[in-house]
């Protein structure tokens, strides 16, 4: 268990959840061909980690902030930026790296420094005030984010779609450049994960969750709420914007509509709400789930519409209609509040504390 850093699931029905999650990721280019399945496979492996640097800070620290999507967005502008105006070599990329991660991290301390030794409605409120300047600035500056349009580059050679790593031949299995690609994002995400896990349980997790109960005592005991609360914040950061960068390399462009849209920070708050709050493992599941009903819903209530059409049933084709997808998302995501408000993840827990 040293690699979950002491804290398993404890539950087997997570366990059983996230293995098969875990697995079905690792082996999606094979087992789920399609341009389509590859997008939501990294989709949700991104947004997992996403999530997940979030949560360290809605979870367990207890503070709102809606400036994530933009430190989601330095990391996609720094990368694109530098293999659009260096070229697509591995040079850019290590700039584009080394000039967002700082960027993010500087920006995550200003504002953290500035508004986190108030109300904790004064940090959402700065938060959402710098994510919305940082959104038209990144929008006016067209000479250096591309304006409304973004930024769209090429990839080293090696991460092309047309590298041919292992040829078919081999295993029956092609290995491309746009393989290799999904598993650099895959191993990112999940060592970004695990090194999350890592935090929450160290004694630096602990004075967080101690902050988050209760602040005033925490600071009665001698701790420095504002470093933790500064340093989680700059660790969320820091992830957010690698999330950002690897979902640059992913689609090969980087925009205010996929990267700093306020859209985003809505669908973040919505799976750590669905996974649960204060445990990582409910980002992956969250994530999962949402980004799952996200592209299939509408596909499978088209599919159900059709079926009880056929069977002359009055009522159902029409509130199965594919257009009405968005309404049964929003239905979703009240009953997984209403019948599990700690989350999936501690419904699951909670179950299993029951059981033994």
């Amino acid at each position: 268990m040293m690699i979950l850093s002491g804290d398993p699931p404890r539950s087997r029905a997570l366990a059983i959840l996230l293995i098969a999650i875990v697995a079905a990721l690792a082996l999606a280019p094979f087992v789920f061909p399609g341009a389509k399945a590859m997008n939501v496979a990294t989709k949700i492996c991104i947004f997992a980690a996403l999530v997940a640097s979030y949560d360290l800070l809605l979870g367990y620290t207890g503070s709102v902030s809606f400036a994530h999507t933009m430190f989601y967005g330095i990391g996609s502008y720094a990368i694109a930026i530098a293999l659009y105006s260096l070229g697509p070599n591995w040079a850019a990329v290590a700039t584009g790296l080394v000039i967002g991660l700082p960027l993010a991290a500087l920006l995550a301390l200003a504002i953290g420094l500035f508004s986190l030794r108030v109300e904790a409605i004064f940090f959402a409120m700065i938060t959402l005030a710098v994510a919305s300047a940082f959104l038209v600035l990144a929008s006016q500056l067209s000479w250096l984010t591309g304006g409304e349009d973004g930024r769209s580059f090429q990839l080293p050679e090696l991460l092309r779609p047309g590298t041919v790593i292992i040829p078919k031949d081999w295993f029956g299995l092609a290995v491309n450049g746009r393989t290799l690609t999904y598993y650099i994002i895959f191993v990112s995400c999940a060592a970004m994960i695990l090194a999350l896990l890592r935090v929450v349980n160290s004694p630096f997790g602990r004075v967080l969750q101690a902050v988050r109960e209760n602040r005033f005592r925490a600071e009665a005991l001698g701790y420095r709420t504002v470093f933790h609360l500064t340093y989680a914040n700059c660790l969320a950061a820091l992830v957010a914007a690698c999330a950002g960068a690897l979902n640059a390399l992913w689609l090969r462009y980087a925009g205010p509509d996929t990267s700093l849209s306020f859209a985003i920070m809505l669908d973040i708050l919505l799976m750590v709400v669905i996974g649960g709050m204060g445990t990582m493992y409910g980002a992956i599941i969250g994530a999962t789930i949402f980004i799952l009903a996200q592209n299939y819903l509408q596909a499978l209530m088209s599919i159900a519409s059709s079926a009880a059409a056929d069977a002359g049933l009055p009522v159902l084709p029409g509130l199965l209609h594919p257009d009405r997808w968005l309404l049964w998302l929003g239905l979703l995501f009240i009953f997984s509040v209403y019948f599990f408000p700690a989350g999936i993840v501690g419904r699951l827990r909670a179950g299993s504390r029951r059981a033994t």
